[in-house]
C-alpha cells in the first residue's frame, strides 16, 4: 500500500530523478521543491521545471540566493574553477546547502501535508562533502521533528548506492533511458551525457559503464 504523501528534493539531475521515480512509486502524493540559489547554470532551474510538469508533479521553487553570498563555490561563481586538491574538499562544496534545503523543504512540507522528504543524497559517492553523510540526516530528521511538532521522515533512497547502483535503481524503476537522456548533472550545464570531463560527468559515465558492462554480463550468462 503507498504511503500518503512526500516532498521530492529535485534538482533535475540524475539522483534527484531516480528519487522523483523511486517518491513516485511509493507514495499516493508527491510534489518537488527545487532550490534558486545562484547555481551557475540557469537550465538546471528549467531542466526541473521540465520533468516535473512532464511527470505530472506539482513543482515549487523556493528563492535561496542568500546561500551564494554565504558560501561561494564554483557551482555558482564562474571565477571559481572546478577543482579538488588532494586533502581537500572539492570546489563545488556549498557549505550548508543540504541542511538549508532540507529545512527549507519540512517548512514547506508541513504546509502542504506531506511528512516524508525525499532526498538524493549519498555516503558512498560523496565526495566528502559533509551534509551527504548517514549520521547528518538522521541527525538532522531529529531537530526537524523537534522543531516543528511535526513526524517528519528523511527518505534517502541512494544513500548506500553507488553511481552503478544508483543506474540499476532507475533501470529498476523503468526510468533508465528518461534518466539518461533528460537528466543535467553536468557542471559545465550540458544536459544527458554532458561534457564527459568535469567530475560529476566522470562520476555519471563510469556508474553508466559499470553498471552497463554488468548488465551486458548477465545477459550473455
Amino acid at each position: 500500500m503507498k504511503k500518503d504523501k512526500a516532498i521530492v528534493v529535485f534538482s533535475g539531475g540524475q539522483d534527484s530523478t531516480t528519487c522523483l521515480f523511486w517518491a513516485l512509486k511509493r507514495f499516493k502524493e508527491v510534489e518537488a521543491v527545487t532550490f534558486n540559489y545562484g547555481q551557475r547554470h540557469k537550465l538546471e532551474l528549467e531542466c526541473a521545471a521540465s520533468i516535473a510538469n512532464e511527470l505530472g508533479v506539482k513543482h515549487h521553487v523556493l528563492d535561496m540566493s542568500l546561500l551564494n553570498q554565504l558560501a561561494p563555490s564554483a557551482l555558482t561563481r564562474d571565477d571559481i574553477a572546478i577543482e579538488q586538491k588532494e586533502g581537500q574538499l572539492p570546489s563545488t562544496v556549498v557549505d550548508g546547502r543540504n541542511q538549508l534545503f532540507l529545512t527549507f523543504a519540512a517548512v514547506l512540507a508541513k504546509q502542504i501535508g506531506a511528512t516524508h522528504i525525499v532526498t538524493g543524497v549519498c555516503e558512498t559517492d560523496f565526495s566528502g562533502y559533509p551534509d551527504c553523510r548517514d549520521v547528518f540526516i538522521k541527525s538532522l530528521n531529529v531537530t526537524l521533528n523537534l522543531s516543528m511538532d511535526y513526524p517528519f521522515v528523511i527518505d534517502t533512497p541512494l544513500m548506500w548506492l553507488n553511481k552503478a547502483e544508483t543506474w540499476a535503481l532507475a533501470d529498476e524503476l523503468g526510468a533508465f533511458e528518461f534518466v539518461r537522456q533528460r537528466t543535467l548533472t553536468c557542471y559545465n550545464g550540458m544536459i544527458a551525457d554532458g561534457c564527459g570531463d568535469c567530475p560529476a560527468c566522470r562520476l555519471r559515465r563510469k556508474g553508466l559503464d559499470d553498471y552497463l558492462a554488468g548488465r551486458n554480463r548477465r545477459e550473455a550468462e
